[in-house]
């Protein structure tokens, strides 16, 4: 082998090695450069150095601490009546806003959707799809319309067919209920089918698959 080949091979093998731990550590930057800048007005507004001897670090935890708190108390109270009320009152506020309201009612309606839909779903099952003889796997969520039952002559059920390993894409199908088999799954071990291609089935196998990919947490 001459040498010029060996040196691009040991370049490209050094390149591979390298450019995951290059792409983490600028991505590390990047969230701790974010999470100082809603920190530290925090701590410069509560002057919480005051109360840790001046250690920025400390300061920094407890101001973390806060927010996380606050955002605890907030879930906690948007569940109820009263803060369901308060928030709805928000929410009209903010929707008389020009292009604030643009802005807030997007990422409103992305995170509802994100934070709803394993809720939504009825059950798991398996449709035969995308051909005959091959099953997918999807979630129903709820009966179908009159008109496509009057359509197909029979019950009909909407069915959700997620992707993976992204569940948050996929179809919706109108399928006769003779044609949808219901699984004994739970959605949670199924969005887990879908998020790890099949690969981790318990929740004991998905924590042992992020430990060895470093995967991040997926919720249901």
């Amino acid at each position: 082998m001459r040498f010029t080949q060996v040196l691009r091979n040991s370049f490209v093998a050094g390149l591979a090695l390298l450019a995951p731990l290059v792409v983490t550590v600028v991505a590390m930057q990047f969230l701790v450069g974010w999470v100082t800048t809603l920190i530290d007005p925090v701590v410069q507004g509560t002057r919480l150095t005051q109360y840790t001897a001046n250690i920025e670090a400390i300061a920094q935890a407890l101001a973390l601490l806060v927010i996380v708190g606050v955002i605890v108390v907030l879930g906690y109270l948007a569940q109820g009546r009263i803060g369901q009320r308060l928030f709805g009152w928000i929410d009209r506020g903010i929707g008389v806003v020009p292009l604030v309201s643009i802005i807030y009612s997007s990422v409103r309606q992305v995170a509802d959707a994100l934070m709803e839909r394993s809720n939504r779903y009825r059950s798991v099952v398996m449709i035969e799809y995308p051909r005959e003889g091959v099953y997918s796997l999807g979630f129903v969520t709820g009966d179908g319309p009159v008109e496509a039952e009057a359509v197909a002559g029979e019950d009909v059920y909407n069915v959700f067919l997620p992707n993976s390993p992204n569940p948050t894409g996929g179809h919706f199908l109108m399928v006769p209920r003779d044609e949808v088999h219901e699984l004994d799954m739970s959605v949670r071990r199924g969005v887990r089918l879908l998020v790890t291609t099949g690969i981790a089935e318990s929740a004991e196998e998905m924590a042992e698959l992020r430990a060895e990919a470093d995967l991040p947490q997926y919720s249901s």
